[in-house]
């Protein structure tokens, strides 16, 4: 197997992308600023290519530095891996665990046990990184991501995590009183939909509807469309429509008596959030031990919220 013959500079290049400064860098490993950049300017002679943009003001990736740093994040994940299986990290886990995750997966899975697991684990500092499409973990550098669904890359490996979830649709009881109470889904074509935008795809999402053998789907239509949730339910919450959303944020608004729940026979369970990771022999302890905690706590995990689902 082909070995690398010098790995000089590399955590100079690591330091400046990351810092986007050469001098803070140079504090950060405790070098001085021309030992940087002189560390910085012989790797790029073996590479062949400028990494760096380079002005009096600012420091900035140039498309190869981009390229070679969006490939090295990998290759330092297993060597932090590697690092954490055979150290003292083994025994007791420690580092930084980056976790990127669609905004309803943190606030329904991350946030009820955040406070619990920094107490457990005081040698592990996490970083959440909010994201509206399925995050790459390796080239994007996380140890794992967080979204709706079940569909898993094939090269991931996927766990359930979280509350269980339903469909809930909604409106005001001022909104009801002045539009009556739909026995149908279909009665929903003569009522104002407030709809949802799913970014970065931009469709508009469809509201399904389960009961027994019959399952509809719609797409229902209205004035108003948001791509926030906090947003669409306030606009419920104001009798502005009827909205779509899942359990959780909205519990809180339900037992206040502020928005009404209907067709509750016709709602259909959600797939649950999915935690997945990349499928390698090495798994971080840092994450491994975040996953089993997860796993410990999912059924005592509560479905409210009272905060932004997506």
């Amino acid at each position: 197997m082909a070995r690398p013959t010098n790995l000089d500079g590399l955590t100079h290049f690591l330091a400046v992308a990351e810092a986007g400064s050469f001098t803070a860098a140079a504090v950060r490993l405790g070098v001085s600023p021309s030992a940087m950049s002189q560390a910085v300017r012989a790797l790029e002679r073996r590479l062949g290519t400028a990494l760096f943009n380079r002005s009096t003001r600012s420091v900035a990736l140039t498309e190869a530095g981009a390229r070679y740093l969006q490939l090295l994040n990998p290759v330092m994940a297993e060597l932090a891996a590697a690092q954490e299986e055979v150290g003292e990290a083994a025994v007791r886990p420690r580092g930084n665990l980056r976790i990127g995750a669609q905004r309803a997966a943190h606030m329904m899975v991350v946030q009820p046990i955040l406070a619990e697991f920094l107490a457990a684990y005081p040698d592990i500092n996490v970083e959440v990184v909010i994201e509206y499409g399925l995050a790459n973990v390796v080239l994007d550098g996380f140890d794992a991501g967080i979204r709706f669904g079940d569909v898993v890359e094939k090269d991931m490996v996927g766990i359930d995590v979280g509350p269980l979830l339903s469909a809930h649709v909604l409106a005001s009881p001022t909104y009801l009183a002045q539009r009556g109470l739909p026995e149908h889904p279909r009665a929903l074509v003569h009522h104002d939909c407030i709809g949802y935008r799913h970014m970065p795809s931009g469709v508009v999402e469809r509201w399904e509807f389960v009961n027994g053998d019959e399952r509809l789907n719609l797409s229902v239509s209205g004035r108003l469309i948001f791509n926030d949730s906090a947003a669409l339910v306030q606009a419920a919450l104001d009798g502005l429509g009827v909205t779509y959303m899942i359990n959780g944020y909205v519990d809180p608004f339900i037992e206040q008596g502020r928005l009404v729940r209907m067709l509750a026979d016709w709602s259909p369970p959600i797939s649950s959030f999915r935690l997945y990771y990349p499928d390698r022999r090495r798994m971080p302890q840092k994450l491994r031990v975040f996953v089993d905690f997860l796993k410990r706590t999912r059924s005592r995990v509560p479905a409210k919220t009272e905060a932004v689902l997506r």
